[in-house]
Formats: structure tokens, sequence, C-alpha cells
């Protein structure tokens, strides 16, 4: 036996048998998406166009979205006093939605915005007031820093890609709303309520057994309460 200090002399082969070449590193099998799955990908695909082109047809008509669906949502939703109203930083082409934050915030009514706590888990709900700083967060967003109060909201006002007449919105794959949603609805009544561009509706949305329906949406041109499917 050699010292261990000492490698083995190498093979040697005859000269008709050639080294074989070494074995190709073996590749983690892709991940099984579901046929359901799949057509989600697809419609976020259209639905992110859909909503560019809104959002475009929007500035070209000086940007009056938001501030229309502001009047929309405080004409429509009657909220008792002292409710704490989540809503969220606006990012991309999400109908903006500051100038309801600042209407709720002047009628009395607390404010947070979502942090994300991790992938896979529920979103944390931190105070907020106009004008407070902000940090990067994920997906390119903002969020109220860790040293802020965490709240218990009443009311969601939730960014979406696309909805449908029943209620259901399509986000971006994460789950965050759909969990958040889950566990505020088994603690005690909350309002969840979509805010869009009118042309973000579709026909249907994909739909599993995990997606929380939206109590009502509400857009630019009017409020959409959802019809029992």
């Amino acid at each position: 036996m050699l010292p261990t200090a000492f490698a083995a002399p190498p093979t040697l082969l005859p000269a008709s048998c050639p080294p074989s070449s070494p074995k190709a590193p073996t590749l983690p099998a892709d991940p099984v998406i579901s046929p359901l799955q799949e057509e989600k990908r697809v419609l976020r695909r259209t639905a992110k166009a859909a909503r560019a082109a809104a959002a475009a047809a929007d500035r070209q008509a000086g940007g009056t979205g938001a501030a229309a669906l502001r009047d929309r949502f405080l004409a429509a939703v009657p909220l008792a006093e002292g409710v704490v109203v989540s809503a969220y930083w606006p990012m991309g082409d999400e109908i903006d939605p500051r100038p309801l934050m600042d209407a709720l915030a002047g009628r009395g009514h607390r404010l947070a915005l979502p942090a994300i706590r991790a992938a896979g888990q529920p979103l944390d709900f931190r105070a907020w007031r106009p004008g407070d700083a902000l940090q990067p967060a994920g997906f390119g967003t903002q969020e109220p820093p860790a040293t802020a109060e965490e709240l218990r909201p009443g009311l969601l006002l939730v960014p979406l890609l696309a909805f449908d007449g029943a209620g259901y919105r399509l986000g971006y794959g994460g789950g965050f709303y759909d969990r958040s949603l889950a566990l505020l609805r088994a603690a005690g009544d909350t309002l969840a309520v979509g805010l869009a561009y009118a042309g973000q509706q579709v026909a249907a949305v994909p739909r599993e057994a995990t997606d929380q329906p939206l109590d009502l949406v509400v857009t630019e041109r009017g409020v959409i309460t959802p019809a029992a499917s």
C-alpha cells in the first residue's frame, strides 16, 4: 500500500482504448407546472400589456384616473370611523392609490403599507403617514422600515394585474395577498378592495382553492360588485 501522502501512479490504457469522456453534470429537473398555473402565466403576460395600455391612455388623457378612482371610492364605500386602511406603494403601471390614501388620512383613518416578511409568508402591515420615509422593498416597490408599528387593517386596497366579474384577481404569483387575506378574514371582518384601471377586467381569472376573492373592485370608471359564481 502506498503512503497516503503519495498518489497512486496513473493507469495506463492501451493505445487502442481512448480515455472515456467525463459525464455531464446532472441538471435539476424543471419544476412541474400545472395547466392552471400555465394558464395564469400566459394571462399575466397579456394582462401586463393591457394594464400598460390603460396607463398610457390615462397619461395621454391628462392623468386623471387616480383622482377619478378616489372620487368613485369615497362615494361608494362607507367606512366606519377609525378603520385602519392598508394601501400599497405603486410600481410600474399600477393605478396610483395615493390620492385616495391622502383623502382617507384626511378623514382620520390610520394608514398602513404592506411589507414583505419572506417568500411563502403573509405580509406585515406597517403604519405609515403621508410624508413618512420609505425604504426599497422587493418587486421594485417601497415599504416602511421595520421599526414602524405593525397594524391590523380592516380594509385592504389591493393592486392587481387583472380582475373578473366574480371578484377574483390575478396578482404577480407570489401569493402574498392570498395568504394575508386568509389570515385576516379568519380573525375577523376584513374588506378587500381591488384598485385597477377599467381596462384590466377580463372574462375570467383562472382560480385555485387558495385564491381569495375581492369584495369590490374600484376603477376610474366605476365600482364593480362581484357576482356570485
